[in-house]
């Protein structure tokens, strides 16, 4: 039997106040997890660090001296396109009640949205803010297809609406109950939404602008810095870890494993893509290719970091590396179209190839999906299905939009005066560099 001779007036007031304070981890309503709380916000954070800080240094370290502000200011300007875009409709398209193909208006400005919501363990709002990273990471990669030639007002309207018309309905079909979630199709982080998603969408964007004045010629092909490059790399490989780690939408087993699993395709896609390019006819290994090459690691991990154990993250770091390399080393040269940026060599094709082997390595024993290695070879069918349904509408959708887009800004392609100049100074009146 406790006696409570022993307390005082305000030991015995002090414990009955921890008594009724809430359960450690969850709000006073009980349904508001605090430690998953805590890592989306930190997750969200780092997502967003990917679009202003590590795309706009890995895509201005890559360009020619005179655009790296506009190649810059595309990606940082369509962070915040895609960031209105989604709160005021975006959001509402994707994850809206709506039919297996798009959502409805319920959530139009988030109208419908309190601040006391919940999204399975954390606030919705803090969902819907994380959401919107990913929608404007998406949109800011397209632009890397088509920097150094195409004008800002052009692009600024296309970014408006690409996340509404092209980004959205396809977030919806994947991740808002829409009929690829039906399906069973397995996209953890973004592999269809994002990756094939923007990397098609360049491709269509790149051939309908056509090639650089410079294109073929050794100063396209001539970087701006490769240590801004590299740093940029640095900053997106660190920010995936809130990008794939964070799609669990908690704090726990799975996404422990996904931020693991993330690191190792990484790096061997970096190693990957370093050694193919030594030990073959380039005969150099470079800071350009390996950083490449754990970009792409990134990439074809993307689909895969919910389901998959280490083994199957190697192999996929592995084989992402060299489908990067080939697509952006050989097969761009070899058909002659002007991707810039390499977008869709890296994200489209790695994008292509990581999808299928999430259908290939997924694990049951991670989150409960299993593979054709583990007895259910349909899966890849149904991974093949989800990639040319987006190959198709993400093609078809932007040709449309960039067409409007053009229209509306009489016609989508700078001059050739300002193409030669330069289109920081000549466009934009500022300078990155000094000396040229």
């Amino acid at each position: 039997m406790i006696s409570l001779k022993n307390f005082d007036a305000k030991k015995l007031a002090l414990l009955v106040a921890i008594l009724a304070m809430p359960t450690l981890g969850f709000s006073q309503d009980g349904t508001i997890n605090s430690g998953d709380t805590a890592w989306m916000l930190v997750a969200t954070a780092l997502v967003m660090l990917m679009t202003p800080a590590g795309l706009t240094l890995f895509y201005g370290g890559l360009a020619q001296r005179k655009t790296v502000l506009n190649t810059i200011g595309m990606s940082y300007t369509a962070f915040c396109t895609g960031t209105l875009v989604w709160v005021i409709i975006g959001y509402s398209l994707a994850f809206g009640k709506g039919n297996a193909y798009i959502g409805d208006f319920t959530s139009f400005l988030l109208a419908d949205v309190k601040i006391t919501d919940v999204e399975g363990s954390i606030p919705r709002i803090l969902f819907i803010m994380f959401q919107g990273t990913f929608a404007a990471i998406a949109v800011a990669l397209v632009s890397g297809s088509i920097i150094e030639r195409v004008k800002y007002s052009t692009w600024i309207i296309f970014s408006v609406l690409w996340v509404a018309l092209v980004y959205s309905p396809i977030a919806h079909w994947v991740w808002g109950g829409g009929f690829l979630s039906t399906d069973g199709e397995l996209d953890f982080a973004g592999g269809t939404v994002i990756h094939i998603n923007a990397g098609i969408s360049g491709l269509v964007l790149a051939l309908m602008l056509g090639n650089r004045l410079s294109h073929g010629g050794e100063q396209s092909n001539k970087p701006s810095s490769i240590k801004l490059m590299v740093l940029g790399s640095a900053l997106l490989w660190f920010g995936w870890f809130g990008f794939n780690g964070g799609s669990q939408l908690a704090a726990d087993f799975i996404a422990a494993n996904a931020m693991m699993v993330t690191n190792v395709a990484a790096a061997a896609g970096g190693i990957g893509w370093l050694l193919l390019e030594w030990f073959t006819e380039e005969k150099k290994p470079t800071l350009l290719g390996s950083a490449s090459g754990v970009i792409s690691g990134l990439v074809g991990i993307t689909p895969a970091s919910g389901y998959v154990d280490v083994s199957g993250a190697l192999a996929i770091g592995l084989i992402s590396g060299a489908v990067g390399f080939y697509g952006v080393v050989k097969l761009k040269e070899k058909l002659g179209y002007d991707d810039t940026l390499d977008v869709f060599g890296i994200h489209g094709l790695v994008g292509i190839v990581g999808a299928i082997l999430t259908g290939v390595f997924a694990n049951p024993d991670v989150n409960g999906a299993a593979g054709a290695l583990y007895g259910n070879p349909g899966q890849v069918l149904v991974q093949l299905k989800a990639v040319v349904v987006t190959i198709v509408y993400s093609g078809a959708a932007s040709f449309v939009i960039f067409k409007l887009s053009a229209l509306l800004t009489q016609g989508g392609r700078v001059t050739t005066e300002v193409e030669e100049e330069g289109i920081d100074e000549a466009y934009h009146g500022e300078k990155s560099f000094e000396s040229m």
